[in-house]
């Protein structure tokens, strides 16, 4: 996987993690209170897997031509 790929699914990821914090706001505020935990967890994860790939796609080399995998 090249660097260009990383970014693109750390953006993926982000995006989703961004739109689990806004379910699990509005269950908290909501009568849907009991699953504004469980999306703010799923949210954590996608978080820390676009950090992942943030940071692999840091240490790859700009000019990296892998094939995709």
């Amino acid at each position: 996987m090249n660097r260009e790929k990383h970014l693109k699914l750390a953006d993926a990821a982000l995006t989703r993690a961004e739109k689990l914090a806004g379910w699990a706001e509005d269950a908290a505020r909501g009568d849907g209170a009991h699953k504004a935990v469980p999306y703010a967890a799923a949210g954590t994860l996608w978080d820390s897997i676009a950090r992942t790939h943030l940071r692999i796609a840091q240490a790859t080399a700009a000019d990296d031509t892998d094939s995709e995998v």
